[in-house]
């Protein structure tokens, strides 16, 4: 599971939109995935409309498959329904999962839902101190092979207690249709962030500039920090990282970060700061930036670069602080 960083700064977006007197350009914010969100975009006759579509995308995609809502279409697959007949949107997401599952060599995993939970990073409650025999249980419930998409448009698990949890995926396949949305009626300029995940078109209304995002500073303590600022030219954004997001377990002491690997069920301590991932579309991303964060650095270095129109920045932790390593195509600041 992947914790959702905001890595781009509305206070920078604000200060970029206000030095230039002219605003030729419309913000729709506000709260959905359980995160913020921002939709910059230059002005448009159909503004109303646009707004009235885009909160309607986010209640069809959350009651498709947001594991937060006890009715979603997810959750009642969870829950063991193999009849209900999933949504064009399922399915995009689902199919795009099996893509990069497959090309990340299973560490990318839609169903390590229920470690997730265990460990307490999900909406389920955790398991406290669970024994090797409870983690082989939740081993043998983790594979995206275990489970597949019918021609009928139902689940099929190879257990009903399989869990499938697509966090990593789902922020950056919304980002996308609201991309599409805005393409729709002819709308060439914009950036869409929800939770951190971004897509930018064109260039920036009001300064006539390719749209500047920044991303965070893995060594900050107390008051944010960037560490690299980047122009997004026709590009998807997606940041992946595990210093923030931990559990300190009670009794040893021992910090949990929220990565899990879903091939041994271990949260474990990686020097794997953070990954950001630039890719034509913004699901590509998303789903890329989980799977990088767990991947040993070299395999997903090796990766990466055999794969066309994608690439990575990696933060590594060191003694002295950190290391950051590029991808041969990543763009100059």
């Amino acid at each position: 599971m992947k914790f959702f960083f905001n890595f781009l700064s509305f206070f920078i977006a604000f200060i970029f939109s206000c030095s230039n007197p002219a605003n030729n350009k419309k913000i729709i914010s506000g709260y959905s995935f359980g995160t913020s969100f921002s939709i910059q975009f230059e002005k448009n006759n159909d503004e109303n409309i646009i707004k009235y579509k885009i909160d309607s995308l986010f209640k069809i995609v959350n009651n498709s498959f947001s594991t937060y809502i006890s009715d979603s279409d997810i959750s009642k697959i969870n829950r063991g329904d193999s009849l209900l007949v999933v949504d064009d949107h399922f399915k995009k997401v689902f199919l795009k999962s099996y893509e990069i599952w497959e090309l990340s060599q299973g560490f990318f995993d839609p169903t390590v839902g229920s470690l997730v939970n265990a460990y307490g990073f999900g909406p389920e409650n955790r398991i406290k101190n669970f024994s090797k025999k409870q983690l082989d249980s939740l081993i043998e419930l983790t594979g995206f092979s275990k489970v597949s998409l019918t021609s009928e448009g139902t689940i099929k698990k190879k257990y009903s207690n399989i869990y499938l949890d697509f966090n990593a995926i789902g922020k950056g396949y919304i980002v996308d249709i609201i991309s599409e949305l805005l393409i729709s009626y002819d709308i060439k300029n914009f950036l869409i962030e929800i939770g951190g995940e971004i897509i930018a078109k064109g260039k920036n209304p009001n300064s006539g500039n390719f749209w500047k995002v920044a991303i965070d500073n893995p060594s900050q303590k107390n008051n944010r920090k960037f560490i690299k600022t980047i122009f997004l030219k026709n590009k998807a954004l997606a940041t992946s990282g595990n210093y923030r997001k931990y559990r300190i377990d009670s009794l040893t002491g021992k910090k949990y970060v929220h990565t899990i690997n879903p091939k041994n069920g271990k949260s474990f301590q990686s020097k794997i700061l953070s990954v950001s991932v630039l890719a034509s579309d913004c699901m590509t991303a998303d789903a890329w930036a989980t799977a990088l964060m767990v991947m040993p650095f070299q395999l997903s270095k090796s990766i990466i670069e055999s794969i066309e129109g994608i690439d990575a920045y990696w933060i590594l932790s060191n003694q002295k602080g950190y290391d950051e390593i590029f991808s041969s195509n990543w763009p100059d600041s």
